[in-house]
């Protein structure tokens, strides 16, 4: 596991004590009961251009037309927003998956299969959402891709840009990837079609009893 920068923050003695969490009147389980499936945070992490959103959005198409109550966040639509203060140094990729997590938590509490599809390179980052969630709800999606493979494509031109030194802190290039030492998924979408990765995870869902066909 790399080493990387965690920020010391007291959170508890920075939260105001006006702050209290208000219960719902529509609990969790009631939300369960009505969507028919368990709630679900599959992650999918890997190399830029390795596939993670285009395979999380074929599984949520898929997951759709089962009748789930689904939802995809993708990496680059929440930096547009929620997280668009961030930069891609260490220390904001790991405020960026913190935020992420609690996002994700909340989805759970909506009784919702979400989706991330974000790098998210450093294990403990992973780990601590994880940690966040009850047992069994953290999916972990390994897209386990070449990055000479995810370099061919280069959908964005990125890592062109990396490697002339127009972007810093690129992963894969000049910054770390933990490779997850055991995923729940392993997904190889250089031996596979998408449609044949996406059903991999959809039949992780079915064989765990998460969702039905």
């Amino acid at each position: 596991m790399s080493d990387v920068p965690y920020k010391n923050i007291d959170v508890a003695g920075e939260k105001s004590s006006d702050v209290v969490w208000h219960e719902a009147s529509v609990l969790t389980e009631q939300r369960i009961t009505a969507n028919g499936h368990q709630p679900i945070v599959l992650w999918y992490t890997g190399l830029s251009g390795s596939g993670k959103s285009t395979v999380a959005n074929a599984v949520d198409k898929m997951l759709f037309d089962l009748g789930c109550k689904t939802y995809v966040l993708d990496g680059d639509n929440v930096r547009h927003g929620l997280n668009g203060d961030l930069s891609f140094t260490d220390v904001d990729r790991i405020e960026n998956i913190r935020r992420i997590g609690e996002v994700a938590k909340l989805f759970v509490d909506a009784g919702l299969i979400v989706s991330t599809a974000f790098i998210s390179p450093f294990l403990a980052d992973r780990q601590m959402v994880r940690d966040l969630l009850p047992s069994g709800v953290f999916v972990e999606v390994f897209i386990d891709t070449p990055i000479e493979v995810c370099e061919s494509r280069d959908p964005k031109g990125l890592y062109k840009k990396a490697r002339s030194g127009e972007i810093k802190n690129f992963t894969g290039i000049d910054s770390a990837y933990d490779v997850p030492l055991s995923p729940e998924v392993h997904v190889k979408t250089a031996l596979a079609s998408i449609e044949g990765c996406a059903s991999q995870v959809v039949d992780y869902l079915v064989e765990k009893g998460i969702v039905a066909r």
